[in-house]
């Protein structure tokens, strides 16, 4: 295991060879930290992370809820995670067409 330069619980799971680990792999981590819920586990080593935002409307005087959805590369090492989970996720590289964001903690 290796520091990924961020006060993260190392996981305590299986590796199985994969190379995009932040922890075991070689994949680095840089940029954007963000915390949410799981909203889709329906993908193979992906989720669907869904964060909730709270925006001033000064034209209202008022606070509106957003919501934005991001998939994330899910590591073997983090384990198995269930629908309504809170994570914490980091950005890295484009993994594929639409994950550019990695699970760094999670499950708890």
């Amino acid at each position: 295991m290796r520091d990924i330069g961020i006060d993260v619980k190392m996981p305590s799971g299986e590796w199985d060879g994969d190379e995009n680990c932040p922890f075991n792999g070689s994949l680095r981590l840089r940029g954007q930290v963000f915390e949410g819920i799981v909203s889709s586990l329906g993908m193979s080593k992906s989720i669907i992370v869904e964060l909730q935002k709270v925006r001033y409307m000064p034209k209202y005087e008022r606070y509106e809820k957003r919501s934005s959805k991001i998939p994330a590369h899910l590591p073997s090492c983090i384990g198995n995670l269930d629908i309504g989970d809170r994570v914490k996720i980091m950005e890295c590289r484009p993994i594929s067409k639409t994950i550019s964001f990695c699970v760094i903690e999670g499950g708890e």
